[in-house]
């Protein structure tokens, strides 16, 4: 790979910083801390001429989680009142969800009039995602058993009335759940899954209408959803800022030594996302045939705006353009991705089903596997639909101690490090629906990456070259 000459300053700036840092941090030199600020800063600013020399949104929005954290642990004040940028950030973006879903549902369904192909998506969907979630839930249970992390932890003093007790969900709940009473109530409060019900059926209905009065609806939907595809480019400029001042919060609040504590409990959860991903997410891509450098490629901008700001609606309008762009049609784009912010959260049911048992193995509660299979399927059904809901895994959680008469103590203990491990959790979530899009494309037939995504069809390119070389 070749670097620019800024790159390579770069690259030496930031050596130079971090090997300062390690050597003061072990006591083999005695660095003074001022010293040490101003190389990181030194290294930021290679980072800033690197940053202007390749002038893309993903490099910004990397350097700026970095500029983040370095002004949340120099100047934690700032970066705590800073959080101010990151929600108006993650405001702007929440404007743009519930417009951007309803046109493109209601486009792709009613305007290609195929209800059978509406079903066949739907049925497909849903089983992909019931049999991955599945998987990320028994890693996230064998995790936890392997590595005992709960094991050992006294009940800190005071904090069981930290936490409201949250009443356990019903079946009953999570079916209602689903179903709007109020579509402009549902959109006031983010809940994806009810918008997309309403979507559907308004698609549905558009589709069984004459051909003179679903024409006129047809063009608003298709214009309202170029608009705001072109509405996220906009927002996507503050994006660099939005995300910096996240990470400078909560350093800031938090500290960089929050590392250290609960780092087994966050080991874990991180070693068990990277087992999913690499045993069971790029095993389905290589199967179905997913281009995979061009598919990082266009997830590393949403994945990390969900990582910076631990939130995947912030990364919805993007992670969906990012898909149409590889070659999943618009229609797919629209009906898989929502559906699957909400039965698909590949990286917070595995979080639950690990802190789950986190909370038993804390309380001192010895759990047979039986009792486990059965968490592990209550959190099924209850982890689905909520993805709307601020800290929805943190409700869910409480909810799942109700039902198995767990204290909910050891969740204070959690909510120590839940950002830090909401980030990991919520890009796996991103990584997750992005590669479904493909998989249900690819299930329809309707996968039609650009010419320069696809190797055999570059190398087919190069060999029609050479054979007219030839002649």
């Amino acid at each position: 790979m070749k670097f620019s000459n800024l790159g390579i300053i770069a690259i030496i700036v930031i050596s130079f910083s971090a090997l300062l840092t390690f050597l003061d941090h072990y006591s083999l030199l005695n660095v003074p801390e001022l010293v040490l600020m101003f190389s990181r800063w030194l290294a930021i600013a290679g980072l800033f001429m690197y940053g202007f020399k390749k002038k893309s949104l993903t490099t910004w929005i990397l350097i700026s989680m970095v500029v983040g954290a370095e002004i949340g642990h120099d100047f934690p004040e700032i970066g705590i009142k800073l959080q101010v940028l990151s929600k108006v950030f993650l405001k702007m973006i929440k404007t743009i969800i519930a417009p951007l879903l309803f046109a493109t549902l209601v486009f792709g369904i009613a305007g290609h009039s195929d209800l059978k192909q509406v079903g066949r998506m739907g049925w497909k969907s849903i089983l992909y995602f019931e049999v991955v979630t599945t998987v990320a839930l028994f890693i996230g249970l064998a995790a936890i058993n392997i590595s005992k992390a709960g094991m050992g932890i006294s009940m800190p003093t005071g904090a069981h009335e930290e936490l409201e007790k949250v009443p356990p969900q019903t079946l009953n709940d999570i079916i209602l759940h689903i179903f709007p009473e109020n579509i402009a109530k549902s959109i006031a409060e983010g809940q994806v899954l009810q918008i997309v019900v309403f979507s559907i059926i308004f698609g549905i209905a558009l589709a069984m209408v004459r051909e003179d009065k679903r024409q006129p609806m047809l063009r608003a939907t298709e214009s309202l959803s170029e608009v705001m595809f072109k509405f996220t480019n906009i927002i996507m400029y503050f994006a660099p800022i939005g995300v910096g001042a996240a990470i400078a919060y909560t350093v800031g609040h938090m500290g960089l030594g929050i590392l250290v504590n609960l780092f087994q409990l966050l080991l874990t959860l991180y070693v068990a996302l990277l087992v999913f991903l690499l045993g069971v997410l790029l095993p389905i891509a290589f199967f179905v045939g997913v281009p995979i450098k061009k598919f990082l490629q266009a997830i590393a901008e949403p994945v990390s705006i969900a990582f910076a700001t631990t939130s995947s609606e912030a990364a919805l309008p993007r992670a969906m353009e990012a898909m149409e762009r590889i070659g999943v049609p618009r229609k797919i784009v629209a009906f898989v991705m929502p559906t699957g912010y909400s039965f698909n959260l590949d990286g917070t049911t595995l979080y639950l089903s690990l802190a789950a048992i986190f909370v038993a193995q804390a309380a001192g509660m010895p759990m047979t596997f039986g009792q486990q299979l059965l968490i592990v399927f209550t959190l099924m059904l209850t982890s689905k639909g909520v993805a709307g809901v601020p800290r929805a895994s943190l409700v869910i959680l409480l909810g799942t101690a109700a039902s198995f008469g767990m204290p909910v103590w050891p969740i204070f203990i959690i909510l120590g490090i839940d950002e830090l491990m909401d980030m990991a959790r919520t890009s796996v979530n991103v990584i997750g629906n992005c590669l479904a899009t493909v998989v249900i494309a690819k299930w329809e037939g309707e996968f039609n990456p650009p010419a320069e995504l696809s190797a055999p069809d570059e190398n087919r390119i190069h060999n029609l070259e050479d054979q007219a070389s030839k002649h």
